[in-house]
């Protein structure tokens, strides 16, 4: 079984910047995606942002230029870094990995962008 562990939410100012961190542990093999998704109460769960293990990012509109993805490897983790924060970007954010046609999910963290 896979395990995520995020760390890097909190309360940031509009305009401001903020990092997330995501670390997968358990019984990983072969390929695999990882990402960010988020949600608001009320609201679906949506696409943010994943990276393949060969690299290729793919972005939400809403995020593009101002989100960067980045993984390592080595160690089956996964960044979010979020610049040019908006008050619209709050939601939790949860990370994600794909692999062997399974999805597992971390247990949320809130980012919350002040106006």
């Amino acid at each position: 079984q896979v395990q995520l562990v995020e760390s890097g939410g909190g309360l940031v100012q509009a305009g401001g910047s903020l990092r997330l961190s995501c670390a997968a542990s358990g019984s990983i093999f072969g390929m695999k995606t990882m990402g960010w998704y988020r949600q608001v109460p009320g609201k679906q769960r949506e696409l943010v942002t994943t990276i393949t293990s060969g690299g290729t990012t793919n972005y939400a509109d809403a995020v593009k230029g101002r989100f960067t993805i980045s993984r390592d490897n080595a160690k089956n983790t996964v960044y979010l870094q979020m610049n040019s924060l908006k008050p619209e970007d709050t939601a939790v954010y949860y990370c994600n990995v794909y692999v062997l046609g399974l999805n597992y999910w971390g247990q949320g963290t809130q980012v919350t962008v002040s106006s």
